[in-house]
């Protein structure tokens, strides 16, 4: 068996389709049916069709957990769930309605300002089509290209990614609506220029987003994963090795990204953050330039390998968790001064009582790194599943002790996979709940989807926590899917 990497075409523009099929492929019935009751919602509501329909899809990274933000690659893949935004110019309007077709996330009304700040203490499913918007605009202005005037528009969203389950249902509603935004100006960026631009306007809800999410959801290709590279973003392919499957499960823990970002995720950015200039000082960077590093992927520069990254880490930062005081007479200066410039950062550090574990989450990060290239150059040239299954299974003991992403339910979840025939299986997405993603034998994913069934969501079943007609929604296998796409007269 003869796998390959080869580059995305870096100039390539979000697909224009007048069919479903060529997005979904054959088998559309379902999709088919979901994309009529959308249409049919809006024009119920609005009186008239859509002028165009955009999709985004939902992913699940194969490996590579917490690193893209320090700039390493990883190694996700699109998966079939998407969320798509209808939507139509009202030329006479200055407002930007947007509603939903699930009656518990409720509408929202807009002004059509592109400048207006995004209600971060809200949490209002709304937060993320705002960050959409406004992305289409600040990337016009930071490229110094023509701004258009802002019209009114009328938006349905129509999302299948569960939401809080670490399958990005959050960018996948970012970059729908950044698509559908874009196309109903008549404007066209390259799919580079929109994971970019997507990446940071979803910080606009408060999380420090790494760029993994709408890489994937712009970027994605059926058939293949991805090794996403950044700075400047850019995908290959990754051949899914013959006579594998991966299966995704739910642990039905809710991970709530932007709700707890203070004390989970934002706080794991600013403790790298931390980790690099701590680092550089300790290799002989002076304080005044050590300031200025803001990733390890920068300081690996100064070490060479991912290895003897690790190593350094090590040698050089304490095992112990530091605290404010220590830090401050390091750095010369307080976190507060050093993060003035970020809000995000300043709230971890209000609410931070546990001191910051910088050699664990350094560690983490650069022997993440080099999974992710280790399990890329396995799936090449006859790859081995039991090589790639122990990469994962590393992956997850890494997330778990050192990064302290997991939790209870998730392990048990990790688990419930190995012991019933995965070849390896690990958390996916930012963790403290959500999925996990195993790695199986094609032969076997009717066997271990049962065992797993048996073992994990029957109990959650019977005690009422999961209705048993949701379980296809949570426990379920999954291919590479396509990424971001416009629909036109469907």
């Amino acid at each position: 068996i003869r796998t390959h990497l080869s580059r995305t075409p870096i100039m390539s523009t979000i697909p224009v389709f007048g069919n479903v099929k060529d997005v979904y492929g054959p088998e559309t019935s379902d999709v088919e049916e979901r994309y009529a009751k959308l249409a049919a919602a809006f024009t119920q509501t609005h009186g008239e069709k859509p002028d165009l329909l955009a999709r985004s899809p939902g992913r699940v990274n194969l490996i590579g957990e917490h690193i893209d933000y320090e700039g390493y690659s990883v190694l996700p893949m699109a998966i079939a769930l998407d969320t798509i935004v209808a939507i139509k110019v009202d030329r006479g309007s200055d407002k930007l309605l947007v509603s939903n077709t699930d009656p518990k996330y409720t509408a929202k009304e807009f002004t059509v300002d592109p400048d207006q700040a995004v209600d971060t203490s809200s949490h209002h499913w709304t937060n993320y089509v705002m960050c959409g918007y406004k992305g289409v605009f600040d990337f016009l202005k930071e490229a110094n290209r023509d701004v258009p005037s802002a019209v009114g528009m009328r938006m349905i969203v129509d999302g299948v990614v569960p939401q809080a389950s670490g399958l990005s249902s959050s960018s996948a509603l970012t970059c729908a609506t950044s698509v559908a935004v874009m196309a109903a100006h008549e404007l066209s960026f390259t799919k580079p220029e929109v994971a970019d631009f997507t990446c940071k306007c979803e910080r606009h809800s408060g999380t420090q987003s790494g760029g993994m999410d709408q890489a994937i959801s712009i970027m994605g290709e059926r058939g293949v994963a991805k090794l996403v590279d950044f700075n400047p973003v850019r995908a290959s392919d990754v051949k899914v090795p013959e006579g594998a499957a991966f299966l995704i499960g739910n642990c039905l823990a809710v991970s709530q990204k932007a709700v707890t970002a203070h004390d989970r995720y934002n706080l794991r950015v600013v403790e790298c953050r931390l980790a690099s200039i701590v680092l550089a000082m300790k290799l002989g960077v002076s304080q005044a330039e050590a300031l200025g590093y803001s990733t390890l992927s920068e300081v690996q520069k100064l070490i060479g390998s991912l290895e003897e990254s690790e190593k350094a880490v090590t040698k050089h930062l304490h095992a112990e968790a530091y605290t404010a005081a220590e830090l401050k007479e390091m750095l010369g200066q307080s976190l507060e001064t050093l993060f003035a410039g970020s809000e995000a950062s300043l709230l971890v550090l209000k609410h931070n009582t546990t001191g910051y574990k910088l050699h664990d989450r350094a560690v983490h990060v650069y022997s993440e790194a080099a999974r992710v290239h280790k399990f890329a150059d396995e799936c090449k040239d006859m790859p081995s599943l039991n090589r790639l299954g122990e990469l994962m299974d590393a992956s997850h003991k890494s997330c778990k002790e050192l990064y302290e992403c997991s939790c209870k339910e998730l392990d048990e979840l990790v688990e419930a996979f190995k012991s019933a025939g995965a070849v390896g299986a690990r958390l996916t997405g930012a963790g403290w709940g959500g999925c996990a993603v195993a790695l199986v034998k094609q032969d076997a994913v009717k066997d271990v989807l049962a065992r797993v069934k048996e073992a994990f969501f029957d109990s959650r079943i019977e005690s009422g926590v999961l209705r048993s007609e949701d379980l296809g929604q949570m426990l379920f296998a999954s291919l590479p899917s396509s990424g971001a796409a416009i629909l036109k007269g469907v």
